[in-house]
C-alpha cells in the first residue's frame, strides 16, 4: 500500500530532537562486516530502508544478522556467496562498496551496477581503474561487473576526484592483504574516518583518513568488534532547515559540532542564532529569513551537497535572492518544479539555482523524486499555508528515520497516511 505525508503548515516548532546514526557511515561499515571472522556489534544504527536493504544483501551473501532497535549484530558464516542479484543491487548506490569487500575476502565478486537516487552520472570508472592498479582483473558486460584476483598488489593510487565511494572501496579491498597501499587525493568526509576507525578496531592497520593521503598496511585477518555509529550530520542540517523555515527555536541533540561547521555560515547569514554546547545545538530562527548571498557545494570540508535542497526550500521565503551553485551532482535540482508548484520562484541555469524570495508558499500535492529533494518538500510543507501531500515516500525513508514522528514531537502537524 502506497503512503503519503500530510502536512498542515505554519506550525511553529519547539522542543528537542535527537539525531540518529549516520546512514553514510553505517552502510560501508555494514559492507565491511564480510571481512570479519567474528561477530560485529553495531550500535546507533539508524532504521532506514537503505540499512534494511544492506542487511538483506548481507543475509543473501551468507551472514547471520539480528537487529533490535538501533543495535545490529552481524556474524560471517564463513560460507559467503560471491554474487549479489540485480534486484538487491538496484535499490541503492552504496551497494557498490561490496565490490571491494567481497573481492578482498573471496578473491572474486560478481555484481550488477548499483541504483539509488537519479542525480545524474556517477560512474564507477574511478573504482575500476583503481582496482586494476591493485592487480584485480575486471570484466564489464551489460550492466555487470566481475572482479577476480589471485593476490592484491599494493600501489599508490591517485584519485582524479576525492570520491567517497572509491575511497571506501579501495580501503575495503586492501585492508585484507599482505601489501601496502596509498590513496592520494582521498575523500576526507567524517564517514571515511569512521570506516577507518571501525576497521582498525577489527585489527586493520589504516591511517591518514581525514587527510589527503590514506595509508593501508594490509593484514591477514580481521576480527569482530563493538562499534557505535557517529551522528548523521546531514540529518542534523535538515532539522536546522526545518527550524529556520518555520521561525522556530529547537534543540538538536547527539551531533558532532565539528561536522556541522560547513553549513553554519549559511544559517547565520540567514539570520539564525546558534549556540553549541557539547554535542547539542540550539538554533533560533527569525520570523523572516535573510537571503544567503552564495552557497557553493564542495567536497568535505566544504558545504555538503546533501544539505543543499532543504536550504534552498527555506530560502524560498527569505528576503532577497539566494544563489546556490551545485558542483557535485548534475541533477540535484529535481525537486525545484514541485517547490515552484507550491509558490516558490526558483530558476535553474545549468548547475546554478537562483532563488527569489517570495512572501509565502502554499500547500500542494507533490511527489518526492529523490532523498534530499524529498526532505526539501517536507521543509516547504512545514512553512506553507494549507495542506501539502507528499507521495513517493520511499525516497525519504532511505535517509530519515521516523521523520513524521520526530516532527510531531516538535509540534508539527504531520502524519503518514495510506493513499
Amino acid at each position: 500500500m502506497l503512503e503519503k505525508l500530510v502536512i498542515n503548515g505554519r506550525k511553529q516548532l519547539c522542543g528537542e530532537v535527537k539525531i540518529h546514526g549516520a546512514k553514510n557511515a553505517a552502510l560501508p561499515i555494514l559492507c565491511a562486516c564480510v571481512l570479519c571472522d567474528e561477530k560485529v556489534v553495531l550500535k546507533n544504527c539508524p532504521k532506514l530502508s537503505d540499512i534494511d536493504n544492506t542487511i538483506e544483501i548481507l543475509e543473501y551473501l551468507g551472514c547471520k544478522v539480528t537487529r533490535e532497535e538501533d543495535r545490529v549484530e552481524i556474524l560471517n558464516s564463513g560460507y559467503l556467496k560471491d554474487n549479489i542479484p540485480k534486484n538487491l543491487m538496484s535499490k541503492m548506490r552504496s551497494s557498490i562498496v561490496f565490490l571491494g569487500a567481497l573481492t578482498a575476502k573471496l578473491g572474486r565478486a560478481n555484481l550488477f551496477l548499483p541504483g539509488g537516487c537519479e542525480l545524474g552520472p556517477r560512474p564507477v570508472d574511478i573504482h575500476i581503474k583503481s582496482f586494476e592498479k591493485l592487480n584485480v582483473c575486471i570484466v564489464e558486460q551489460r550492466g555487470k561487473i566481475a572482479c577476480s584476483t589471485d593476490k592484491i598488489k599494493g600501489a599508490s593510487i591517485n584519485l582524479p576526484f576525492p570520491s567517497v565511494g572509491a575511497t571506501e572501496n579501495i580501503m575495503l579491498l586492501t585492508a585484507l592483504s599482505d601489501t601496502k597501499t596509498l590513496i592520494h587525493n582521498a575523500a576526507r568526509e567524517p564517514e571515511i574516518i569512521e570506516l577507518q576507525n571501525f576497521l582498525n578496531k577489527c585489527g586493520a592497520d589504516i591511517s591518514g583518513a581525514g587527510g589527503n593521503c590514506i595509508v593501508i598496511n594490509g593484514v591477514k585477518k580481521l576480527h569482530g568488534c563493538y562499534h557505535s555509529i557517529l551522528p548523521d550530520r546531514i540529518e542534523a542540517s535538515t532539522y536546522m532547515s526545518f527550524a529556520a523555515a518555520t521561525g522556530s527555536t529547537i534543540s538538536i541533540k547527539n551531533i558532532c559540532n565539528e561536522h556541522i561547521e560547513p553549513v553554519v555560515f549559511a544559517f547565520r547569514e540567514a539570520g539564525c542564532e546558534m549556540n553549541f554546547v557539547k554535542n547539542e545545538l540550539k538554533i533560533s530562527s527569525p520570523k523572516k529569513l535573510n537571503r544567503i548571498a552564495h552557497i557553493k557545494t564542495l567536497v568535505y570540508p566544504g558545504f555538503p551537497t546533501d544539505s543543499g535542497m532543504p536550504i534552498i526550500a527555506m530560502s524560498a521565503i527569505a528576503n532577497g535572492t539566494t544563489i546556490f551553485e551545485e558542483t557535485i551532482f548534475q541533477n540535484r535540482y529535481n525537486a525545484i518544479g514541485a517547490l515552484n508548484k507550491m509558490g516558490a520562484n526558483i530558476k535553474i541555469y545549468d548547475r546554478i539555482a537562483v532563488v527569489e524570495g517570495v512572501e509565502n508558499l502554499y500547500g500542494a500535492d507533490v511527489e518526492a523524486t529523490d532523498l534530499r529533494g524529498g526532505a526539501a518538500l517536507v521543509c516547504a510543507g512545514l512553512m506553507a499555508y494549507g495542506t501539502t501531500n507528499i507521495t513517493q515516500l520511499h525516497h525519504i525513508d532511505r535517509g530519515y528515520e521516523n521523520i513524521e514522528y520526530n516532527l510531531s514531537l516538535l509540534g508539527a502537524d504531520i502524519k503518514r497516511e495510506k493513499e
